[in-house]
């Protein structure tokens, strides 16, 4: 009985030791993003010279490149998930380092709007909300699963009232969207992190398979830092 016992708690524990690797490559590979989305953004936000390539200065309307920097991440997105079957992992993360890039071009234009210590500061604000909520994701041993469902509803909804938002122009409604925007995806990041903990466990390492499923991992809990960060963005930030 007590050699059967051994077996099982090494065999979990071998699990479990298998899971923090998988999700330090997740980290990893999310942190890198962040990174080239971060120097990207910088470099095109101070930088007068690039951003004319965004921005029409006169008429204050958006060029080419900014449009596509807005909409590509979109279908780059769609484009990993639907292939993760079919796209081979370099592939992948080709595509991913590409997404990271034009969402940091996209990104470049908050300091058209914020002043730089508040983008600072949010920036702060956010990693440190970030990273208690994946911590807690991680180590919980309550069942996030039930409300991954109502969170990923109330992401949708949050689309919804924004769109609606942007015919009305009501700044009561626009904090109260960045109000709930802020809750939701603090909560999808620790029901995301509990997710990918729960994969690391299953995944057989070494394979084509885990790279694919690591750099999925990362692109959603991006997505959930940069979501995170723009609503808090609108609550912490000096506008210019």
């Amino acid at each position: 009985m007590d050699y059967q016992k051994d077996i099982v708690e090494g065999s979990i524990s071998e699990k479990h030791a298998i899971s923090r690797t998988f999700t330090s490559r997740v980290m990893s590979y999310m942190a890198a993003a962040i990174a080239i989305s971060g120097v990207i953004a910088y470099l095109f936000g101070t930088d007068m010279s690039l951003l004319a390539y965004l921005v029409n200065f006169e008429t204050g309307s958006l060029k080419p490149l900014a449009w596509i920097a807005m909409f590509a991440p979109f279908g780059l997105v769609l484009w990993m998930g639907m292939g993760i079957n079919k796209m081979s992992a370099s592939t992948m993360l080709i595509v991913f380092i590409a997404f990271s890039a034009l969402m940091g071009i996209s990104l470049s234009t908050i300091f058209l709007v914020y002043s730089l210590g508040s983008i600072y500061l949010t920036f702060f604000v956010t990693s440190i909300t970030f990273g208690i909520m994946a911590f807690v994701g991680y180590y919980t041993q309550t069942d996030l699963s039930k409300f991954g469902g109502i969170l990923r509803m109330a992401v949708i909804g949050l689309i919804v009232a924004m769109v609606v938002n942007m015919f009305m122009g009501s700044a009561m409604m626009d904090y109260i969207i960045s109000m709930f925007g802020v809750l939701i995806f603090t909560g999808l990041t620790a029901y995301d992190m509990q997710k990918i903990r729960q994969i690391g466990m299953q995944v057989e390492t070494g394979t084509e398979s885990e790279s694919k499923l690591a750099l999925m991992g990362a692109l959603t809990l991006y997505l959930d830092f940069i979501n995170l960060f723009l609503f808090m963005l609108r609550f912490m930030g000096n506008r210019n």
